[in-house]
């Protein structure tokens, strides 16, 4: 597991991440000590849809107030728009040393560190107590975790009762071969697709109720599409993916819009009662 836990690392691993974004910032003209969340959005959401489908999201249940967990947070702009918008402590864990040292760098920059916080840590032991917390959530999180009986039952344990989960997850539709590289996988190797029946079946055991499912598979490829037609008329933008993945970007996008287009992939989010 440790080996496989370092491989995902690197593949996400992009050095100095906090750094880059800065003079990306500094180049167009940003004074830095006047960073808005929306002067960042377009790298600190590393999901299909990045800060909108976060928004429909946090809209689905009322979270004003709530204590969230953010399981594989990335450079943390959920747990940002959470706080900010909705006034909640939120909390990211991430496996990345880069994408946690880099969320704490961001929430300092558009001052938002007292209201949030970030933990590097592994999803299947989550470093928290029982029943802390009113609402868990992950985005693009499962595909890269092999043992899916010890993350959801993390992070039933984790949850309060009467305390809600919100997911936005990549899911295996049909059976059959899928390209690499993915955004979350170089190779089929770090790759853990499962279906949206395997997930309800396992969050069910952990007691959780299914409360709402929605199929967002449309609006990611409708997003890709345009994505697509932006990259190919201006190039690459300032403050995009393409800040995490790189010159990875293309190929990764066009095989994960790929694959949503013939359906053996689909993108769900929904809601769970514990």
């Amino acid at each position: 597991m440790e080996s496989l836990n370092q491989n995902i690392e690197n593949h996400y691993l992009k050095e100095e991440l906090y750094e880059d974004i800065v003079n990306r910032l500094i180049e167009q003209g940003i004074d830095i000590n006047e960073v808005k969340r929306s002067d960042i959005a377009g790298a600190d959401e590393f999901h299909v849809r990045g800060a909108a489908v976060s928004k429909e999201l946090a809209e689905s249940i009322n979270l004003e107030g709530a204590t969230v967990l953010d399981v594989g947070c990335g450079l943390g702009g959920p747990c940002r728009m959470l706080a900010d918008e909705y006034n909640c402590q939120a909390t990211g864990i991430d496996l990345s040393n880069e994408y946690i040292r880099t969320a704490k760098e961001l929430s300092k920059l558009v001052k938002l560190d007292s209201k949030t916080s970030f933990v590097q840590g592994d999803a299947t032991s989550l470093p928290f107590g029982d029943n802390m917390f009113d609402v868990v959530w992950t985005q693009h999180v499962q595909m890269n975790i092999p043992d899916k009986e010890k993350l959801y039952s993390e992070i039933s344990r984790v949850l309060k009762p009467g305390g809600h989960f919100l997911y936005y997850d990549i899911l295996k539709k049909e059976d059959g071969e899928v390209n690499y590289p993915m955004p979350w996988a170089s190779t089929s190797d770090m790759s853990f697709l499962f279906k949206e029946t395997d997930m309800d079946a396992l969050l069910t055991q952990f007691g959780l109720t299914k409360e709402q499912s929605i199929n967002q598979t449309q609006a990611g490829i409708y997003f890709f599409n345009a994505l697509v037609a932006k990259l190919k008329e201006f190039g690459p933008p300032k403050m995009g993916l393409n800040v995490l993945m790189g010159e990875t970007t293309k190929p990764k996008l066009m095989n994960l819009l790929n694959h949503l287009k013939t359906g053996e992939l689909e993108l769900k989010s929904g809601v769970y009662k514990k």
